[in-house]
């Protein structure tokens, strides 16, 4: 569980290295800027947390399966090195006007939040589940190491928008 911590923790570190001019650069309109790609991770990961939470507070359901897809990424403990694409309804440009300072903030809050859900996840009963839209019926464990392979995966998406921000300045 530590490494999540250790990816959220480098990803909040990264911050002081981008320009605010940085964080909102596009290279094309249907690219995120680095910006967005940050305000994507910070709710993503918290809405995992919330489902975690369900779990731990005895919602959801008990039992369910998970998808094809999902058996797969649980085994491969990773994404696909694939741009994943969202139906269009569940596919919202994230904020691109967040300062340097709010997302560290933001950052910092969420690493905090999973300090505290971390704690409890040794009582939690893996029977009890919720229903994420591809993956299936996950339980806290698995909704909090999603967390971890969603923050990995856009490691590659922060690597190519970097590079685009050093051919900008060519």
């Amino acid at each position: 569980m530590l490494r999540i911590r250790y990816e959220l923790i480098r990803f909040r570190k990264d911050l002081a290295r981008y320009t605010m001019s940085d964080l909102r650069y596009k290279h094309a309109p249907s690219i995120w800027s680095i910006g967005q790609m940050f305000d994507h991770l910070i709710l993503v990961a918290e809405e995992y947390l919330e489902e975690a939470d369900r779990c731990l507070r005895g919602e959801g359901e008990l039992g369910g399966e998970k998808t094809s897809f999902g058996e797969k990424l649980f085994e491969r403990g990773d994404f696909p090195p694939i741009k994943i694409e969202l139906p269009p309804e569940m596919n919202q440009p994230p904020n691109n006007t967040d300062s340097k300072d709010r997302l560290r903030e933001r950052m910092t809050i969420l690493i905090s939040k999973m300090d505290m859900l971390e704690s409890r996840l040794n009582d939690a009963d893996d029977n009890r589940k919720t229903l994420h839209g591809g993956f299936g019926w996950l339980n806290a464990r698995e909704w909090f190491n999603l967390i971890e392979m969603h923050t990995r995966h856009h490691r590659r998406q922060q690597r190519d928008l970097e590079t685009w921000l050093r051919q900008k300045d060519l």
